[in-house]
């Protein structure tokens, strides 16, 4: 009989955590019939079948600012980009005062002021066409919420590349442990690295790996996955279906270990009517929007 419960136990368990990842995605996905039928074209491509394989995506991320009474400004904005059969991920973080095309205003400013303007719809048509690619999802993160995953972690260690100082909080070069709060600040840093947004774009990478390294570990993730889901739920917004979710979970390989990070740093700073922006350097660009549409085209 004892040996019964004790087999019964895992399924139990099983059976009760799925119920509570439903209720967690309910609260991610985004409700938008728009949204969720963009999401769901996509569906063919996320088969349950382990021996089909998954088509390559693109996925926009928004790191979001929000603010009481506003919708909010977008801190970070990174575009991905994953091929499930080669097992790797591209990833663009996008110099958030680059000037370009806002699409559906009819203005040129800095690219992270689509958000602003129009949400995730902007956004998400604005990076479409400055990278002349499709965005086929997008998850909006409220950073600050989303940072504290790394407490439910009990923390992160990152090795940091370059000794960095602001206000009370000293980052040494090397390996360093981070909690929610230090990484907050650590993920934000811009004046003080004189790299500018490529330092923190560097940095950004660093805790994505860090974040999906410790998600990696089934200790982490079982022991810890109420605190987790609670978390997530509140903080993250999308619009990939519960089924893709679960394709996800479920069959995709880890990839915090082969992130190619591309840049844009070539360009230059020009200030336009009072304020600065970052021009990009148009024969870069091209060979970024390359480098990511036959990532997506590869099979």
């Amino acid at each position: 009989m004892i040996a019964t419960v004790i087999l019964c136990m895992p399924l139990i368990w099983l059976a009760n955590n799925y119920f509570v990842l439903e209720r967690a995605f309910d609260n991610m996905i985004d409700g938008d019939e728009t949204n969720i039928a963009l999401a769901a074209s996509k569906q063919e491509g996320f088969s349950s079948d382990k021996r089909q394989t998954i088509r390559p995506f693109s996925v926009l991320l928004l790191g979001v600012d929000e603010r009481e009474h506003d919708v909010g400004r977008s801190d970070t904005m990174i575009v991905l980009t994953v091929n499930p059969a080669l097992g790797t991920m591209k990833m663009l973080s996008i110099p958030r005062d680059t000037r370009a095309e806002i699409v559906g205003l009819g203005t040129v400013e800095k690219i992270n002021h689509a958000y602003a303007h129009g949400g995730v719809d902007m956004a998400r048509a604005t990076v479409e066409n400055f990278l002349q690619m499709p965005i086929d999802f997008y998850v909006k993160v409220n950073m600050e919420g989303f940072l504290h995953v790394i407490d439910t972690f009990d923390g992160v260690t990152i090795h940091n590349d370059l000794a960095l100082t602001y206000k009370e909080y000293d980052f040494a070069e090397g390996a360093i442990a981070l909690t929610g709060e230090e990484a907050l600040i650590y993920s934000r840093i811009r004046y003080e690295d004189p790299r500018g947004d490529f330092g923190r774009q560097t940095r950004q990478r660093l805790l994505l790996q860090a974040i999906l390294a410790e998600a990696q570990q089934p200790a982490n993730v079982l022991l810890k996955l109420d605190d987790l889901i609670g978390t997530l739920g509140e903080s993250i917004r999308m619009n990939f279906t519960k089924e893709q979710l679960m394709t996800l979970l479920m069959h995709y390989p880890s990839f915090e270990k082969d992130i190619e990070q591309l840049q844009l740093q070539k360009g230059t700073g020009q200030t336009i009517d009072g304020l600065w922006y970052y021009i990009v350097d148009e024969n870069e660009l091209y060979d970024v929007q390359q480098t990511l549409q036959q990532h997506l085209d590869a099979t």
